[in-house]
Formats: C-alpha cells, sequence, structure tokens
C-alpha cells in the first residue's frame, strides 16, 4: 500500500537549481507540494524537495508534474530514498 508522506515545511539547507544535480545521486528526505507562484504553468503546483548532495542539504523547487506525481507513490517507510533526477526530451524524471 502506498502511503504518501506527511508533507513538512521544516525544510533545511541552501536551495539547488535543478541542473545542478541532473545525473547526480541524491538522497530525499522529504516532499511538500504547494501551490506555485506560476498557477499557468503545468497543474499550477510546486514540488518542494528535501535532498541531500555531497553530505550537504538542499533544497529544490520544480513544477515538474512527474516527480510530483511519482514522489507521491513513494511508501512512507522508504524515505529517505537514493534517486538520480534525470531530463528525458523536456520532462524530468527519477531513477
Amino acid at each position: 500500500m502506498n502511503v504518501e508522506v506527511v508533507e513538512t515545511n521544516s525544510f533545511i539547507g541552501d536551495k539547488i537549481k535543478i541542473s545542478k544535480v541532473l545525473n547526480r545521486e541524491i538522497a530525499v528526505y522529504g516532499f511538500n507540494i504547494k501551490n506555485s507562484k506560476f498557477p499557468d504553468i503545468g497543474n499550477g503546483k510546486c514540488l518542494y524537495l528535501q535532498i541531500e548532495l555531497n553530505g550537504e542539504k538542499r533544497i529544490l523547487f520544480t513544477g515538474s508534474v512527474v516527480l510530483q506525481e511519482r514522489i507521491k507513490k513513494v511508501n512512507e517507510v522508504d524515505f529517505p530514498f537514493l534517486a538520480t533526477i534525470v531530463k528525458d526530451n523536456e520532462r524530468y524524471d527519477f531513477t
């Protein structure tokens, strides 16, 4: 059974652009999905990810609908998990 992780507002670390983590292994600790500042793009939502890259906690923001849908399917007990964000055509996805 898939259980959505309890969303949190207590992220720590500096912001990092998705382009800086593409094709690099990251640890994903938590997420939050909020209304985007750009409601006309994608589904109007923004995914906030608490990640760790090279031993440093960081916060990543993205409007990627695919990443939002994928992370909602991760079982709570599976956090943190290791993943790589890749760009396939114009879409981001976890591998």
